[in-house]
């Protein structure tokens, strides 16, 4: 505020004040469709490495042991993971969805393993895919 001679003080015009609030509206608008965008891509980012990590744990199981894991849960119990990872997109461990097939490495084995993991979410990607499917 600037004071003038005859004691009055002048602050700022009311066109002054709904200029500056314009234009921090304005720019708000603008980041935060970009900044959802980037909390989007991260949780793609995790999920890629998450699905890459169960895959290749359920493959060097399946090597070491010469049957495939009967769920998630056994590479938790036979120490190749710690935890099961959780899935982004449904924020629970428990929802992947798993490939179960017959897997045999050798003649006499008759049981059937997982093969390949996918998330749990219904949701469709950035690039149009399910992520069901990735």
């Amino acid at each position: 505020m600037v004071t003038t001679r005859r004691g009055r003080s002048r602050g700022f015009t009311l066109i002054e004040l709904m200029i500056v609030i314009s234009l921090i509206l304005i720019l708000v608008s603008i980041s935060i469709p970009a900044y959802n965008q980037s909390i989007l891509r991260a949780k793609e980012s995790v999920l890629l490495q998450n699905l890459f990590t169960l895959r290749s744990l359920i493959s060097q199981y399946t090597l070491d042991k010469q049957t495939a894991p009967q769920s998630l849960e056994d590479l938790v119990q036979g120490g190749y993971i710690k935890q099961i990872p959780i899935d982004p997109f449904t924020g629970k461990n428990d929802t992947w969805t798993v490939d179960q097939e017959d897997y045999t490495l050798s003649v006499d084995q008759q049981e059937t393993g997982i093969t390949d993991v996918h998330s749990g979410s219904s949701q469709i990607s950035t690039t149009g895919k399910a992520y069901s499917s990735w």
